[in-house]
């Protein structure tokens, strides 16, 4: 036995990835590392104890190339006896139609024609030829896109690939022995036995971004940070699964403890939530997202965790939103988010009302402290709300008496006078003491509580971008 073919039997091994009995195809499209996966699995195969096929697929990007790649796959599965499927697509086809990228959309085909041998076909595993190369490209590409500790465990050695809950065949998935090995081993393999492959001249197009990485900037990795990159990246990869597979269990553990599931959103207890560490507050943020089919990146983790406010809404992917309501955070589609919204405010104090984009701040300004500079207009009598103070939308009906005007009048009409419509105008915010509204955002404070002198309750707005309160 070639010892690297020892090799590659200790990983599939150490991984579980094939057992006896297994019904294994090898994905083979003609180039260096997939034809070494095959002849791998046809000197391991009695080791391994399985019964081993061909698939491939011809994806048409490279025309009498790719049916020359197609050919000789053919002849290899037949010198060797073993049973071949084999279909071709239009990639370019499925680019123009589903507007996506020609790498992911052949990645798609790819994968579909995979799991329909494994569904249609006396099946049990499909071994694609993925190695130690791929992974550390795969990784350092996650890495530079913003990727937490699941996109760091790159490729993964095991898909499983799902079944109806009645089927009684063993498990069926899409298996790669080969993350262990170094494309570079391969060569050297094939050339020790003498077998041919063929070279798929869009490897070295470096319009494609996983080439650039392969041809460019790993192998100056290589020569001026480390020779051992490649593997360092992969053995990165490894613990990054490993800690995906313990905080699975993990958080399968505390969701029942901090979620509240129904058909149309989750909701998630803040109290529980908050007496976790950070880490775990992500994860289960990000649990019940994906339960709805929702991936969040890292900055809809965090918006969504720094909602403090009754109210306060963040946005999120696809048309959903997370809102902070009565000690809950909720999950819910844009579309059924409430309109009305309310803060208390303290004296001194500020919210962040993010309705609206400002910090409505308040503050006690005393007689001639020369200690501000403020707009009188501004400024309440302390004795004419001594109710309380509260931030909200305005209501319909409300009413409100400017300051050099001769009446009060609708708020409503105040905002169309100003040509506020829309959405800011169903958020615009006021202030109200108890049932009353004594300011206004940009018409100041309600005449019948305007301060007498230049003492009072003073009311500023100032944008989020530029408010203290979020230094």
């Amino acid at each position: 036995m070639h010892k690297l073919a020892q090799t590659v039997l200790a990983y599939i091994q150490k991984n579980a990835l094939l057992r006896p009995g297994d019904r294994v195809a090898a994905a083979v499209s003609a180039g260096a590392d997939s034809v070494s996966l095959l002849r791998l699995l046809i000197e391991l195969r009695g080791e391994l104890g399985i019964v081993l096929s061909v698939v491939h697929l011809n994806h048409r990007l490279r025309g009498e190339e790719s049916d020359q790649d197609g050919q000789f796959v053919r002849e290899l599965s037949a010198n060797h006896g073993l049973p071949l499927v084999s279909e071709s697509c239009d990639v370019k086809q499925h680019v123009a139609q589903h507007k996506m990228s020609l790498e992911a959309a052949a990645r798609q085909i790819r994968y579909g024609f995979f799991e329909r041998c494994l569904r249609d076909r006396p099946l049990d595993k499909i071994a694609t030829a993925h190695t130690l190369d791929d992974q550390a490209e795969t990784v350092l590409l996650k890495l530079a896109r913003g990727a937490g500790t699941r996109g760091l465990g790159g490729i993964y050695p095991k898909i499983s690939i799902q079944q109806s809950a009645f089927s009684t065949r063993p498990e069926r998935a899409i298996v790669r022995p080969l993350l262990g090995t170094t494309r570079r081993d391969l060569e050297v393999y094939l050339a020790d036995i003498g077998q041919s492959w063929r070279e798929d001249s869009s490897n070295r197009d470096l319009r494609h971004t996983r080439n650039r990485l392969r041809h460019g900037i790993l192998p100056r990795f290589e020569r001026h940070v480390n020779p051992s990159v490649r593997r360092a990246l992969s053995e990165a990869a490894d613990i990054a699964r490993a800690e995906e597979d313990y905080w699975a269990d993990e958080i399968a553990r505390l969701l029942p403890g901090v979620w509240k599931r129904t058909e149309e959103t989750r909701r998630l207890n803040c109290k529980r939530l908050n007496e976790l560490p950070l880490a775990a507050r992500r994860r289960l943020l990000r649990a019940a997202a994906t339960s709805l089919g929702l991936r969040l990146e890292f900055s809809h983790v965090e918006e969504a965790l720094a909602l403090e406010n009754e109210g306060a809404s963040s946005t999120l992917p696809d048309g959903w939103i997370v809102v902070r309501k009565t000690g809950e955070l909720r999950f819910q589609p844009a579309s059924a988010a409430p309109s009305d919204y309310t803060y208390d405010l303290a004296v001194p104090g500020k919210v962040v009302v993010a309705q609206a984009g400002i910090v409505i701040e308040a503050l006690a300004v005393a007689a001639n402290s020369g200690s501000e500079n403020y707009n009188p207009e501004h400024l309440l009598d302390a004795n004419s709300v001594i109710r309380g103070l509260t931030v909200r939308n305005w209501k319909a009906g409300e009413r409100f008496w400017p300051v050099h005007t001769k009446e009060p009048r609708k708020i409503k009409d105040l905002l169309q006078d100003r040509h506020i419509t829309g959405a800011d105008k169903k958020q615009w915010p006021v202030v109200a003491s108890g049932d009353e509204v004594v300011w206004v955002r940009g018409l100041g404070a309600n005449r019948d509580f305007q301060a007498k002198n230049s003492e009072g309750i003073l009311i500023r707005e100032s944008p989020i971008r530029e408010s203290p309160i979020l230094g």
